[in-house]
């Protein structure tokens, strides 16, 4: 009997939310699956691959062959949904903002269209395909409701997205998220911060402030300093343990904000702000405002403000025009930055981009030369900052699913204050993920650290116990299926990969 049939014979439905793309999709899809079981459906059990009443893609159209994956997977789902009447499909996200009525056309069996700004009409146009038999498209052109206003499924009890600001303002050549997802637009402080404090009474112990240009923040409500305050607000909450934000832009990088970081106890020694690229010749042709010697500042700054931050990265090689004295100045930067882990991308051609007409495209066989060198001078840097952390004593927020050996060596795996992923030894007294446990490094490689030794402290704390308590809850239901970014919660450092992508990647 299918996850379907099962469902139906107790009278519930069941849905699968898949997501491909950035922070903000993962972010959205937890709102979309707080909308489905707010209107009574059940998450399908794990590894269902399709087998659910409602089966949603939350699409990107930044990746490279979005558009083909996406076809390729609803073509799969097409005898599926021929099988079992009532089955329903929608697509959602950035790619169904752009395309619109063209997923219609070339999937006739979808039955919903959505886009970015009005993710909270699922359930409605759900129920109006049904009851109508016909697909529905609604793509709204600017922000029906913000979506933290709206019911969340998140997939961590410990740890939390915030969105504090939805669009962006800037006009990179090589980025299409500003035309899908539109205007900056910012939450009022007060609402944030609301969130952050309900979300803290739940037992959530970390947030990642969220946003396209997430240090922009105030441009839409006339602050310049509002993002720093901001953090310094989050630092007065009671039993927020830690605070991350992700992705600043280096044109919005202020001094306010690099002193808030360094004076806010519960802010973490992190920062992912991408480059990508390291010449002023092709930063201008990319249209981003600022230039090497501005970045590099930057990166001065905040290390002589907090000498152990962690700082991470994203860099397209082979843009449009590239020479090879271009790619040595990214090479030159990535040296002088020593990056604890970079998101490197071989640019690839973004239908609907001013950069995809651009003239001088590169050969894909020089791209990837550029590519392999920039990996491994990457992998020697992040391996030699690791084993700079040799000795060091983390508190590590014990992880949940982030080390995917663990059961084999008898491991546990954490995340530092700095983000470094940390594999321990699993302690005789019982952690939970959301507890603080207390280790010594005694080994890098160039993606995380190991402490082999004795835990030299457990903190059961009220994020472990919430951890608990939800997954007790979670044990009488029809089990779940993650999103398509399985690590919801304390986000991951960003790895060495392959693809295209902005910054708000």
């Amino acid at each position: 009997m299918s996850s379907s049939d099962r469902s139906q014979a107790v009278g519930v439905k069941t849905y699968e939310v898949r997501t491909y793309g950035c922070q903000m999709n993962v972010h959205d899809s937890e709102r979309l699956s707080g909308l489905l079981e707010d209107a009574g459906y059940v998450r399908a059990p794990e590894g269902s691959d399709g087998d659910a009443d409602v089966v949603v893609f939350n699409t990107c159209a930044v990746r490279e062959n979005a558009d083909n994956k996406l076809y390729g997977n609803l073509g799969h789902l097409a005898p599926m949904k021929t099988k079992r009447p009532g089955m329903q499909i929608a697509v959602g996200g950035c790619l169904a903002q752009k395309d619109r009525d063209t997923i219609v056309k070339r999937a006739p069996w979808v039955d919903v269209v959505f886009g970015t700004h009005n993710i909270g009409k699922l359930p409605v146009l759900l129920e109006r395909a049904r009851v109508q038999e016909e697909a529905q498209v609604e793509i709204a052109e600017s922000l029906e409701a913000f979506p933290s206003t709206l019911p969340t499924r998140r997939e961590s009890a410990y740890a939390a997205w915030v969105s504090i600001s939805v669009g962006c303002n800037n006009t990179c050549t090589f980025c299409i998220v500003p035309a899908l997802r539109g205007k900056e637009k910012d939450r009022r402080p007060g609402d944030i911060l609301a969130e952050v404090e309900a979300l803290v009474a739940e037992g959530v112990s970390e947030i990642t402030l969220l946003g396209q240009n997430v240090n922009a923040y105030g441009s839409d409500i006339g602050d310049r300093e509002a993002f720093s305050k901001l953090l310094r607000a989050c630092g007065t909450i009671d039993g927020l343990e830690r605070v991350r934000f992700t992705s600043p832009h280096p044109r919005d990088f202020t001094d306010d904000v690099i002193a808030a970081m360094a004076e806010t106890p519960n802010a973490m020694p992190q920062l992912h702000m991408p480059l990508q690229s390291g010449s002023d010749t092709v930063l201008k042709a990319m249209r981003r405002s600022y230039r090497q010697e501005r970045y590099l500042g930057i990166i001065e700054k905040v290390r002589a403000a907090i000498p152990h931050a962690a700082i991470t990265t994203d860099i397209i090689v082979g843009f449009p025009g590239e020479t090879e004295e271009d790619f040595e100045q990214t090479l030159h930067v990535v040296r002088e930055a020593r990056f604890a882990q970079a998101f490197t991308f071989q640019y690839s051609k973004r239908p609907g981009t001013p950069a995809a007409t651009m003239e001088n495209q590169i050969p894909k066989e020089v791209v990837q030369a550029r590519y392999e060198r920039l990996v491994a001078l990457q992998e020697e840097i992040s391996w030699d900052e690791n084993k700079k952390q040799l000795g060091r004593t983390f508190e590590l927020m014990v992880a949940e699913g982030e080390g995917r050996k663990d059961g084999a060596t008898h491991r546990l795996s954490g995340r530092a204050p700095d983000n470094r992923l940390v594999h321990f030894t699993k302690p005789e007294q019982e952690v939970r993920p959301g507890d603080v446990v207390t280790v010594e490094i005694t080994y890098a490689a160039p993606h995380h650290l190991l402490a082999e030794g004795p835990v030299l402290d457990v903190r059961r704390t009220r994020a472990g116990a919430a951890w608990e308590k939800r997954n007790a809850a979670e044990a009488a239901k029809p089990a779940g299926v993650l999103l398509g970014l399985p690590k919801i919660g304390v986000p991951a450092p960003l790895p060495v990969a392959t693809g295209s992508g902005c910054g708000c990647d």
